[in-house]
């Protein structure tokens, strides 16, 4: 073990700082998916190698997208848990809404994750969401309308908002793309 890289970004870390996040035991996790508590610790110790079934009910339980759990990347082990390089974000989530977000984070061991989140052009959020989690935006280009608590926003460039514990949705009515940053405490994907 490398006592240097204290957060190495790794499938095992992940899978317990979401599962802690959601307030899961691995008794309850490994109900879930009819294998041992044992199986399960070992995997989040990256000591067993879950199939690509097992990943596919672990995603399920955890409420992620499986590429979620696919996309590490082979960052040189002195970044590791450190640095993460432009081309080499971890995409999350299907884009289907007109959605594309990257981990900006190492990994998933903080209480907060980053995200950067592109927006396309004519997209929008199909139904509301409320999560259990304090959010802060910051736009660095284009604009967005946001309903955060039933109140309705538009941002530009240069600005931020807050959800906290509020129903919110988004749409981009606009010609062209937004990108903004997002901080989600606590981690969700």
């Amino acid at each position: 073990m490398n006592s240097e890289t204290p957060h190495k970004a790794t499938l095992g870390a992940d899978l317990r700082a979401l599962r802690k996040a959601r307030g899961l035991t691995l008794t309850e996790i490994a109900a879930k998916l009819g294998r041992s508590v044992g199986w399960l610790s070992q995997v989040e110790r990256d000591m067993s190698a879950p199939s690509i079934s097992d990943l596919r009910q672990i995603a399920e339980c955890l409420g992620v997208p499986m590429s979620m759990l696919f996309a590490h990347s082979a960052a040189p082990a002195e970044e590791q848990g450190y640095v993460v390089r432009a081309g080499s974000r971890r995409p999350m989530g299907s884009g289907e809404e007109g959605l594309i977000e990257e981990l900006l984070s190492p990994d998933l061991t903080d209480d907060f994750e980053m995200v950067h989140s592109t927006f396309k052009p004519h997209s929008q959020m199909q139904t509301p969401a409320n999560r259990p989690t304090q959010e802060v935006g910051y736009m660095i280009s284009g604009r967005l309308d946001l309903t955060i608590g039933g109140r309705s926003f538009q941002v530009g460039p240069g600005d931020s908002f807050r959800i906290k514990h509020e129903p919110y949705q988004w749409s981009n009515p606009y010609d062209e793309p937004a990108v903004a940053v997002w901080v989600i405490a606590p981690p969700v994907y």
